[in-house]
């Protein structure tokens, strides 16, 4: 069973920064994709942004600018710089993974269990 736990939501006035991290455990040979993605209350969950092994990067365009994915793949860990927060970034953010639990078998897709951000003044 593999786990994702994110950290590191709150409140943060506008303008302000967030990081937030996910680190992954359980029984993982290895990650090729881990992501962030978000839900506000009322709209559908979204990508925000998306890092895979190798590195290459995808931002949601309105955030491409201010937020900055990182992973470190000996900790299996993902990070979601978030700059310049607007209140309407406030949101549950997800983590996301695809994950190879052994060598030569599926990618499987896991969650976290989600953290609040709020933007608010």
């Amino acid at each position: 069973q593999v786990q994702l736990v994110e950290s590191g939501g709150g409140l943060v006035q506008p303008g302000g920064s967030l990081r937030l991290s996910c680190a992954a455990s359980g029984s993982l040979f290895s990650i090729y994709r881990m992501a962030w993605y978000r839900q506000a209350p009322g709209k559908q969950r979204e990508l925000v942004a998306s890092i895979a092994s190798p590195g290459s990067t995808n931002y949601a365009d309105s955030m491409k600018d201010r937020f900055t994915i990182s992973r470190d793949n000996a900790k299996n860990t993902v990070d979601l710089q978030m700059n310049s927060l607007k209140p309407e970034d406030t949101a549950v953010y997800y983590c996301n993974a695809d994950v190879r639990v052994r060598p030569g078998t599926a990618l499987y897709n896991y969650w976290g269990q989600g953290t609040q951000v709020t933007v608010s003044s």
